[in-house]
């Protein structure tokens, strides 16, 4: 039988930190400043972090600045990780250097590098190395140091409620931030890739917990988790929410409950970012970066948790739900 992966400690799964923590600045004389062009997103659709950075990249209107290359939804069959192989669409190969696999650009930025090949990956093509991989990090650049090249309305100094990390709100959403990621993104994956009966029970009720929790915030009839206006909390809860019932319900056993029959106001907050493909707030950006992928979660999911698992069997993927996401009533709309 295969040994389980770096991933699992005694039973309990263990997600390592990220290795490259620089910032690109609006600043000109810093290390890494922001410019048209610069810079290249790394990512697999099929990752709920990677998919925050894509998100944001399109609210921001940066398609036009920073570049995006996508790899495969899933991983390498072979083991080797993240891979271009051409599949559903994405890219055949890396289109800077030609390369097949994700960890051959960390040995471009690091021939000694020893840690973990994650995307996403923020690429400075100036200097052919990395800048950054840790998503919660990506996505504040992209916020507002490159607001220079996005179009006046759409600058976070002029979104109507001070943006997407307001400067009133920051506490508030730093803090939902830190157990939603803990019970709820992270807490997915502690159930899906326990090895150990009571590592599974340790982490599957604290999840549905903090469920019921975001549930009742939902309750008070705001359109989203501060309000009236979008912020970070919603995108960071978004990508997991929306690989709930497809993946994370059947693959990794988080079957307590279910987002559609059992949620009702997290449900339906889920389906206004998701159906939303034209309003202005979001300019469909949540649409356009899930409805490619979102039948791919299952089968990606499903062969990650036989490797980190270090199970031998045949790799099973689920089928269903039979409707993927559920229509959007036009009175359930904003």
């Amino acid at each position: 039988m295969s040994q389980p992966t770096e991933y699992q400690k005694d039973g309990h799964f263990t997600r390592p930190a990220s290795t490259f923590r620089d910032f690109i600045s609006a600043d000109p004389n810093s290390k890494f400043p922001a410019e048209k062009g610069r810079y290249a997103l790394y990512l697999s659709p099929g990752c709920p972090w990677a998919h925050r950075t894509m998100i944001v990249r399109a609210l921001k209107r940066l398609e036009d600045v920073i570049d995006l290359y996508i790899l495969s939804p899933s991983m390498s069959k072979e083991g080797w990780g993240w891979v271009f192989d051409g599949s559903h669409g994405t890219l055949p190969k890396d289109p800077l250097y030609g390369l097949t696999y994700l960890r051959d650009l960390y040995f471009k930025a690091d021939p000694e590098f020893n840690g973990r090949f994650t995307v996403p990956v923020l690429w400075d093509k100036k200097n052919a190395t990395i800048v950054n991989n840790e998503s919660s990090e990506i996505i504040r650049m992209f916020y507002s140091e490159f607001d220079e090249f996005v179009p006046e309305r759409f600058r976070e100094v002029n979104k109507p409620g001070g943006g997407l990390y307001p400067e009133n709100l920051r506490k508030e959403i730093d803090e939902l931030n830190d157990w939603v990621y803990n019970t709820v993104n992270n807490g997915v994956y502690k159930c899906g890739f326990a090895g150990k009966q009571e590592s599974y029970d340790e982490n599957v009720y604290p999840l549905f917990e903090s469920l019921d929790r975001l549930e009742a915030i939902l309750a008070k009839g705001q359109p989203f988790l501060f309000g009236n206006h979008l912020t970070e909390a919603d995108i960071r809860l978004y990508t997991t929410i929306a690989r709930f019932d497809v993946a994370y319900h059947s693959v990794f056993q988080c079957n307590l409950k279910s987002i559609r029959h059992d949620y009702p106001f997290l449900h339906r907050w889920f389906r206004r970012l998701y159906w939303d493909d034209g309003h202005d707030k979001t300019a469909g950006a949540f649409h356009r970066t899930t409805a490619p992928w979102i039948k791919f979660y299952a089968e990606g999911y499903s062969r990650a948790r036989s490797k980190v698992t270090g199970s031998q069997a045949a790799v099973i993927v689920p089928r269903g739900p039979a409707v993927l996401v559920e229509p959007l009533k036009d009175e359930e709309r904003i």
